[in-house]
């Protein structure tokens, strides 16, 4: 045979062997997971009985994370159970006691979504409140999760008045109020502080007008009888010190009223055509 032919067909033998060599590796690497998306392991089904108590015995041990891992698997193995709405109820409070409000408040809204007639709804918006409230930051930061507790609370309050959860709502809500009140004395005392005094008037009349039940309605009382004196409206400032006297006349914030006007020869005062005569208790 000519030598050519020979190299010839030994070439096109080697090329052929490594082709083959090539591709037995990449059958090789594809099945180990070399290339391409490794296969998911499958879940192996848990009945929902087990996952449920196994998530109430891990809460019992404060194991919240592990818990909710379990009520999340019973949520995906098994949507139809019986125990799924009891699965995503104990998801509200496993977040909540595990600390994770954000993911609470999710849950809950969630809940209220699937399951609108609960007999459990009091008890989640009560829980959805208790997860805004937890987060409340002090009177010089944004106050969106006081309003959003208040609002909360109040839809519990309102729709079940009976419930056991309502009591405790209305405690909250008080705290929340003052928050809510906290914060603008401290932007209407900032504004006094600069001489922005209409700007200042403007937030105390907000506290006396709605947060009547707030821990700051007698400062708020003497900060108009001061700001008024400063703008010359005597009138009105003898009105907030009237009020003030009326309402909360142990308190030191009155004695200070009354000394402030008595320097000037005023004395409290109320003006029947004033706004303040609706604040007379």
């Amino acid at each position: 045979m000519n030598l050519d032919v020979v190299i010839q067909y030994s070439r096109q033998a080697v090329r052929i062997a490594v082709i083959g060599l090539f591709a037995t590796v990449l059958t090789a690497c594809a099945g180990s997971g070399w290339f391409g998306p490794p296969k998911l392991k499958e879940e192996p089904i848990v009945p929902a009985a087990s996952l449920y108590q196994g998530a109430l015995d891990d809460m019992d041990r404060q194991y919240y994370q592990t818990a909710i891992k379990k009520l999340e698997q019973l949520e995906r193995q098994h949507p139809r159970d019986p125990l799924a709405e009891k699965g995503k109820l104990m998801q509200v409070y496993a977040n909540y006691r595990g600390g994770k409000l954000e993911e609470a408040i999710l849950s809950a809204d969630r809940f209220l979504a699937l399951y609108p007639r609960s007999s459990e709804t009091a008890y989640v918006l009560w829980l959805k409140g208790t997860a805004y409230f937890a987060q409340i930051k002090d009177i010089t930061r944004d106050q969106q999760l006081s309003r959003d507790a208040i609002d909360t609370y109040t839809l519990l309050i309102n729709n079940y008045p009976q419930s056991e959860h309502a009591k405790d709502a209305k405690d909250k809500l008080l705290v929340a109020y003052d928050q809510l009140a906290g914060k603008e004395m401290s932007v209407g005392r900032y504004y006094q502080g600069n001489g922005q005094y209409a700007a200042a008037i403007n937030r105390f009349r907000e506290v006396v007008e709605k947060w009547q039940t707030s821990t700051h309605i007698e400062e708020a009382l003497y900060r108009l009888t001061e700001t008024y004196l400063i703008l010359g409206l005597t009138s009105e400032a003898t009105s907030a010190a009237a009020v003030l006297g009326h309402n909360y006349s142990s308190s030191v914030w009155y004695q200070r009223a009354f000394e402030l006007l008595g320097k000037q020869g005023l004395a409290p005062n109320l003006n029947s055509g004033s706004w303040l005569a609706a604040h007379r208790s």
